[in-house]
């Protein structure tokens, strides 16, 4: 297999870790393959889009999620590192509200699957990070919402001293309580 699969305390999130093939002349790694992934997850997904962000230290991106044409996603940092956070936000689910949190860098490639019906955040802990990531469903900003990055009721325990830096819309996004989630 060429990668590990890892669950997380939140059992649907899933840590994966590639095989890298490296020398004195650099490195070699699948970053995605459909036939693995299936076979080492489960998970027989369909990806429509990638995304490629680059932010700052102290940039805290989240938690962002779509009530309808939920996402799933698989991120990793290939640049940087980022502390990157996914929420249970299914009022169903017996882990309601709880989250995990994992460092990913462009050092330990490690991707993460945050399926949908999460919400997912992340922060970037190095002096600048670029960030990769495929998603099951396409984005449609009418349907995008956003929980507070800081809500109690959540308590990420997010590795930032002070204020992170925040879009407005990130700055706006609704408490737990409030928010319009999933059933």
């Amino acid at each position: 297999m060429p990668f590990t699969v890892t669950p997380t305390r939140l059992p649907e999130v899933l840590i994966l870790e590639p095989r890298v093939f490296g020398d004195d002349r650099g490195f070699f790694f699948e970053s995605f393959n459909q036939r693995d992934f299936q076979q080492a997850t489960g998970l027989d997904l369909v990806f429509v889009q990638d995304n490629h962000s680059k932010s700052s230290r102290g940039v805290l991106r989240g938690l962002h999620y779509q009530v309808q044409h939920a996402q799933g996603k698989l991120f990793r940092c290939v640049q940087g590192e980022v502390y990157d956070v996914a929420v249970d936000l299914r009022r169903s689910s017996p882990r309601f509200g709880q989250w995990v949190g994992v460092l990913l860098s462009g050092d330990n490639r490690r991707q993460l699957w945050i399926p949908p019906g999460f919400g997912h955040g992340f922060l970037v802990t190095s002096e600048t990070a670029e960030c990769l990531y495929k998603t099951t469903d396409y984005w449609y900003p009418e349907h995008e919402r956003s929980v507070l990055w800081s809500d109690p009721a959540i308590g990420i325990d997010w590795p930032v001293a002070g204020a992170p830096r925040l879009s407005a819309k990130d700055s706006a996004g609704s408490r737990l309580a409030d928010a319009d989630l999933f059933v």
